[in-house]
């Protein structure tokens, strides 16, 4: 039992670092987008694609009999509706924060999330195992070299990122509480539904979208919408069935390193000795935060407690 259990952990785990993997180039498609459309322009289409792929996959799903049915549809619904909002407002604070701040600075700040969650989730009474803190100090460490260059000088694209990454804690709680009683692929595909169509009033109030600007962006919007959004989104739901939130935050957190990586596999940038530095900590970290900590400190504890019960009363 307890095997199947760290096995679903496990599973769990992998599900999130491939999630953080898609999200890392998505990162490097955001910005070449940015070159062709504004950032309400870029997020309401990419969720518009996301919600019909994931449509299409919640089509298919029902004809070969594969969807839960006992899902409660008044949650489903109010759970999409929420986090819709939540991801709207990250989404939207990232692509503009984007237009002010280094990439560097803004996904270092956004990472800040792995700080977050644990903070927050004290409130909501889930209390991470005290090794966890360490863990998310050292994935804290290894973000820092690996993104910050410069001097941490605060703008006000620092600040949106900064509210982006406070979002998205909100968001890994949402989900943490919402995943296991519904559909995910349908609270997916409700969530990006809204972000899309609360996104596209500020597109259409502050920008003015060209569909040949569009075309133009097609691929980082195509990898955006279907890789990041449609698939992503669900692994990380999924994942989050079978992990707590603080852990899931620091898996979701290497999405840096798989940035930087792709940044060198694609864009022919290179990694400094610093940034090499860095992914080695965060995935130190990682591996950490895997580790079955209350088993090895029992294992360390047994011994002793069960000297100090063998040993004859000497009063």
């Amino acid at each position: 039992m307890a095997d199947g259990k760290q096995l679903g952990k496990l599973s769990g785990a992998a599900l999130l670092l491939l999630a953080s993997m898609i999200w890392g180039v998505a990162f490097v498609a955001q910005s070449a987008g940015m070159a062709y459309v504004g950032p309400y322009t870029f997020t309401t289409v990419r969720s518009a694609l996301a919600a019909l792929g994931l449509g299409i996959l919640i089509l298919i799903f029902d004809r070969a009999g594969l969807s839960p049915r006992n899902t409660d549809r008044k949650l489903l619904w109010r759970a999409g509706l929420i986090l819709g909002v939540v991801m709207t407002v990250a989404s939207n604070l990232q692509q503009i924060g984007l237009v002010s701040t280094s990439a560097g600075k803004a996904g270092f700040i956004t990472s800040l999330y792995i700080v977050f969650v644990p903070v927050f989730g004290l409130f909501v009474k889930r209390k991470p195992h005290f090794m966890l803190w360490f863990c998310v100090l050292l994935a804290l460490a290894g973000l820092y070299f690996l993104s910050i260059q410069a001097d941490f000088s605060i703008r006000m694209g620092d600040i949106l990122v900064l509210a982006c990454a406070v979002m998205f804690t909100f968001q890994i709680l949402l989900v943490d509480r919402f995943a296991s009683k519904v559909d995910i692929l349908r609270l997916n595909c409700i969530q990006f539904s809204v972000v899309a169509l609360l996104s596209g009033i500020p597109m259409l109030l502050f920008e003015q979208p060209k569909l040949s600007a569009i075309s133009e962006a097609w691929l980082p919007i195509v990898y955006a919408g279907l890789f990041s959004g449609c698939g992503a989104y669900t692994l990380q739901m999924f994942g989050q069935r079978r992990v707590e939130p603080t852990t899931a935050s620091l898996l979701l957190s290497p999405e840096n390193v798989f940035a930087a990586l792709a940044g060198w596999f694609m864009l022919g940038q290179t990694l400094s000795p610093r940034e090499l530095l860095g992914c080695a900590l965060v995935f130190i970290a990682i591996v950490s935060s895997q580790l079955p900590w209350e088993r090895i400190f029992r294992a360390g504890v047994k011994p002793k407690e069960s000297a100090a019960l063998a040993a004859p009363d000497q009063r």
